[in-house]
C-alpha cells in the first residue's frame, strides 16, 4: 500500500519501508492585519495590567470548539511562567514550525554569513522552503534539532527518520511554546529580535502562494507567528499556528484534520485560537 504526501505543494510517493517526500513542509507569520516591517513590534513581554486569566478554562473553552478534531494545544503565559494545555506532549510532525529550531540553532552557534542570515530571515517571514532547504542542509539541521532540543529541554521534539525531510521534525505543542519562551525570555536581545522582527514583518502570503489568514495571523489577531502546513494524501492535513498573542502568550495549536476542505480546516483552527485567544485576553476577568 503506497501513500501520498503533498508538502508545500509537493507531491510525492511514500511506501511503507522508504519514506521518499520530496518534503517541503510550510508555515508562515502574519497577516495583512498584523504588524508590518514598518511597525516592528516590541521584543519583550510587557507588563500585565490585569490579573492573569485562568489558562486551564481557556483552553478547554478552545478545546470544546474543536470537536473532535486530532488537536495538541498548550499555552505559557510568558510573565509568569503558568501554563495549560490539552494533549500538550504529544508529539505532531511540525510542518514549517521546524524553522524556528534552526533559527534558535543558527543565531546561537556562531556567526552565520550575511547570505544564510538572508535566507534565515526568508525562511521566516516568507516561509521560504527553498532557502529551508539550503539552511537545513548547510547548517546541520538533522544536529540542529538535537541540540536545540537538549539546549532548551524540549521532550518530545525529534529528528525526523528521513534527513532530508526536515517538515517531518516532530515537536509537541508545548514544546513549540517552550522554544517561543526561550526565543523571548532567554535569547540575547540581537537574536531574540531577529527572529521576532523576521515573525512580524511577514507577507500575509507565503513564498509559494499559500494564504496564511488564520489561527493567530486572522485578522485582528494581535499576534506574530509562524503557521505550518502539510498533505499527507489521501487524507490527512496537518495544519498548525504557533505564537506570540499580545505580547504576553505564547501559544501552539497543531492540528490533524483528516479528510477536510483546505478552508473548512483553516475556518475551524481559527475558530479554537479565536476562542482561546479571547479567553486570554478578556480583561473582564
Amino acid at each position: 500500500m503506497v501513500a501520498v504526501a503533498v508538502i508545500a505543494g509537493v507531491v510525492a510517493s511514500v511506501g511503507q519501508s522508504d519514506t521518499e517526500c520530496a518534503a517541503q513542509s510550510s508555515a508562515a507569520p502574519p497577516s495583512a492585519a498584523s504588524t508590518s516591517a514598518e511597525t516592528p513590534r516590541p521584543a519583550a513581554p510587557r507588563a500585565a495590567e490585569a490579573p492573569a486569566p485562568d489558562l486551564s478554562a481557556a483552553v478547554a473553552r478552545a478545546v470544546e470548539v474543536a470537536g473532535g478534531v486530532d488537536l495538541g494545544l498548550a499555552v505559557v503565559d510568558l510573565e509568569t511562567g503558568a501554563a495549560a494545555g490539552h494533549h500538550a506532549d504529544v508529539p505532531f510532525p511540525s510542518a514549517s514550525l521546524s524553522k524556528l529550531v534552526v533559527a534558535v540553532d543558527m543565531l546561537t552557534s556562531g556567526e552565520a554569513p550575511a547570505a544564510d542570515l538572508d535566507r534565515l530571515r526568508r525562511a521566516l517571514s516568507l516561509s521560504d522552503d527553498e532557502a529551508m532547504n539550503a539552511l537545513w542542509t548547510w547548517h546541520d539541521g538533522m544536529g540542529a534539532v538535537d541540540r536545540v532540543a537538549a539546549q532548551v529541554g524540549l521532550t518530545a521534539t525529534r529528528a525526523p527518520a528521513d534527513a532530508s525531510q526536515w517538515g517531518d521534525v516532530e515537536m509537541s505543542a508545548g514544546d513549540v511554546t517552550s522554544l517561543y519562551r526561550h526565543i523571548v525570555t532567554d535569547l540575547p536581545a540581537a537574536h531574540r529580535d531577529f527572529i521576532v522582527s523576521a515573525l512580524s514583518a511577514a507577507s500575509p502570503t507565503a513564498a509559494d502562494g499559500f494564504d496564511q489568514a488564520y489561527g493567530l495571523l486572522a485578522p485582528g489577531t494581535d499576534a506574530y507567528a509562524k503557521q505550518g502546513w502539510m498533505w499527507y494524501l489521501p487524507a490527512d492535513f496537518h495544519l498548525h499556528s504557533a505564537g506570540v498573542v499580545a505580547d504576553r502568550y505564547a501559544v501552539a495549536a497543531l492540528s490533524i484534520q483528516p479528510g477536510v476542505a483546505e478552508q473548512a480546516a483553516k475556518d475551524l483552527l481559527t475558530a479554537v485560537t479565536s476562542t482561546l485567544v479571547a479567553a486570554l485576553t478578556d480583561q473582564s476577568g
